[in-house]
């Protein structure tokens, strides 16, 4: 099983604190993020990974790895610079998703995770549910309220855990389960992106090759246990910061 962590978006909402520095490098609690995004997905045990950058942080990541694999003795990896430089000839999170596959031929199961996500649990459950339906997958979470959800994806389920409804960004959602940038895909699955991409769609938001899929193929869901923090802003940077400073690292 191969891990890939989206970290080539420009983050233009946390400017200035984004302006010379990879939202994933920023710290909470002290640390990475990015670092972070490592100790909760470790438990599920992969042989490698993927951090894919823009052509302006892409240095920044390598310097960071440096360090970083240091301290993980064995740890295989790897930093791929997608070559762009900013939001007008950036790739996309799925372009460079696709972009991973095409350039380095990777064939494995594939966990692709965003890498400014944080959780307070690590996620162990989420390999072992992946590994048992060997079909896509995707992390939702339960943020409780009906206003939360119109800023994000509303995912309905049947009775057997599968998308049933993805519905993005809804005026009036009628759930408050949302889906998150957590993925799993199966080796056999890893055609589809292609085909997503060939056939000429929406190369970014993630959530658009989900919505893409489930039409396609059963895609399953698996809830995110304790709390779950999307940093898109400065507002839930320092929020992170409160929590994940009280807690001690794994």
């Amino acid at each position: 099983m191969k891990l890939l962590i989206l970290a080539a978006g420009y983050a233009t909402r946390l400017y200035p604190l984004t302006e010379t520095q990879p939202k994933p490098l920023l710290t909470v609690a002290g640390r990475p993020i990015i670092e972070a995004v490592f100790e909760t997905l470790e438990p599920i045990g992969f042989d490698r990974a993927y951090v894919v950058s823009n052509g302006r942080f892409a240095g920044h990541f390598e310097e960071w790895a440096k360090i970083f694999r240091a301290a993980r003795p064995g740890l295989d990896l790897v930093i791929v610079n997608d070559r762009s430089t900013d939001e007008a000839n950036k790739l996309g999170a799925i372009g460079d998703l696709h972009m991973v596959l095409t350039s380095t031929g990777l064939d494995d199961d594939l966990i692709v995770v965003a890498g400014d996500n944080l959780f307070s649990e690590r996620l162990a459950g989420f390999g072992e549910f992946c590994r048992g339906k060997q079909a896509p997958v995707l992390g939702v979470y339960d943020v409780g309220n009906l206003e939360d959800v119109k800023k994000y994806s509303a995912i309905t389920l049947d009775g057997e855990g599968r998308i049933s409804r993805f519905e993005e960004k809804p005026p009036a959602p009628a759930t408050t389960l949302i889906g998150i940038a957590l993925y799993f895909y199966p080796r056999n699955t890893l055609p589809l992106i292609k085909q997503y991409v060939a056939e000429g769609n929406n190369p970014d938001q993630p959530g658009h090759l989900v919505h893409w899929l489930y039409q396609r193929t059963p895609v399953y869901a698996w809830t995110i246990p304790g709390l779950w923090y999307d940093i898109g802003s400065r507002e839930t940077l320092d929020e992170a910061n409160r929590v994940f400073s009280r807690k001690p690292h794994r």
